[in-house]
């Protein structure tokens, strides 16, 4: 079952966004290559991606990670994790500026 949710996303995006295989291999930055997307959105042709995968699958086809691993029958991975965050800053004002507050 996995495997026609994942073959039904695929061609579905591609055709959404109007772009070929190659196109959407350009866009996960060619880890995902061309011929493999093309073989993940024909009929009848099994494919199966690991959990590495997933991410570069999901910047070719411009849907969210999870939507990915969902339809491939993987595990989702928790949103925090992939949110990526600066260091964290604090203001500090000069002691001329704190009199004029």
């Amino acid at each position: 079952m996995a495997d026609d949710d994942l073959q039904g996303l695929v061609r579905r995006r591609l055709w959404e966004l109007g772009v070929t295989a190659d196109e959407a291999s350009r866009r996960s930055r060619w880890v995902v290559p061309a011929q493999t997307i093309q073989r993940m959105a024909q009929r009848g042709g099994r494919s199966f991606i690991s959990a590495g995968l997933a991410r570069h699958l999901a910047r070719a086809l411009g849907v969210p990670e999870n939507r990915v691993r969902r339809a491939a029958g993987l595990p989702p991975v928790d949103p925090g994790e992939t949110i990526a965050t600066g260091p964290h800053l604090r203001l500090v004002r000069r002691e001329d500026q704190r009199h004029l507050d």
